[in-house]
């Protein structure tokens, strides 16, 4: 009985073509990276076992496994997070909650963005003066954390002066007019509503120190280090360490006759530690978003 008249049809055409586009952008990034990690999983299938992740390396790193790396990775990547998630978030607080706009709060803003995209070789000389050489740390697991909080601080900060934002106006003075106070608005409103978008800076902070070379190379990571295999606190706080990220550069393109398969396991046990800790994170955000009330 209703026929589609030209004008409708054409926009059903433009909307198709448009779906059609995006879905190919998808795709486009999408099956690349399936073929990267694929690719990489059959190339470490050889050397990939429980060994492999709970023994040091041997024969100048040309055999064994990556205890040593994995740990240091974890030490830095835990700590750098245990430093920078308080300090971005309360930045964040203060900045979106209680200071009021001027031109030092937008010069503070303007620093947190212009930060974030500073090349990591930067903050690793800024590592280098302040906690090695000023704050005599020495190249230290401390002083590599330290590093690794500071560059990725900006985007705590960023991150979470966004999901701030998006808590509606209303909740906070609803709270105002019952007479709560800013502090108590923020701590049992503002901050519960606002949790998962701060877990995705959090996120991004985990990946990104996981995976740098440059920061940790200048402040704490060694070449070699030979650890207690199965013990968790091998490392303390002002020892140098052994990552996965420079490992992974070391036996690239330092050390001959290194076995095929072995760069590309620890590729792929770096990924997968990124992988799992994002994965937590992001099963965690996904619970706490199905809880708000908006």
């Amino acid at each position: 009985m209703f026929q589609a008249t030209p004008f409708t049809q054409r926009k059903r055409r433009t909307e198709q073509l448009a779906k059609a586009i995006l879905v190919l952008m998808t795709l486009c990034l999408v099956i690349p990276l399936v073929l990267i990690v694929g690719y990489l999983v059959i190339q470490a299938a050889p050397i990939l076992s429980w060994d492999f992740l709970t023994s040091n390396p041997i024969r100048g790193m040309r055999a064994g496994g990556i205890w040593s790396p994995l740990l240091g990775t974890l030490y830095l990547v835990v700590i750098s997070l245990v430093i920078a998630t308080p300090i971005g978030v309360l930045a964040a607080v203060f900045l979106n909650e209680y200071a009021r706009e001027s031109w030092f709060t937008r010069a503070v803003n303007l620093a947190v963005v212009n930060l974030a995209g500073v090349p990591s070789i930067v903050h690793a000389l800024f590592g280098l003066g302040a906690f090695v050489l000023f704050a005599h740390l020495g190249k230290s697991i401390l002083a590599a954390s330290l590093t690794l909080a500071i560059m990725t601080m900006p985007v705590i900060i960023a991150s979470t002066k966004e999901a701030l934002a998006a808590v509606p106006l209303a909740f906070r003075e609803a709270c105002w007019n019952v007479g709560a106070t800013r502090w108590q608005t923020i701590r049992h409103v503002v901050l519960p509503n606002s949790i998962s978008g701060i877990l995705t800076g959090i996120i991004l902070q985990v990946s990104r120190a996981a995976g740098e070379t440059a920061p940790i190379m200048f402040t704490g990571a060694v070449f070699f280090k030979a650890i207690e295999e199965g013990n968790v606190f091998a490392y303390g706080l002002f020892d140098q360490c052994m990552t996965l990220s420079m490992h992974l550069f070391t036996i690239s393109t330092q050390v001959p006759d290194v076995p095929h398969a072995l760069p590309y396991g620890t590729a792929v046990v770096l990924l997968g530690t990124v992988l799992l800790v994002n994965t937590l994170a992001i099963g965690l955000r996904i619970y706490l978003r199905s809880r708000k009330k908006w």
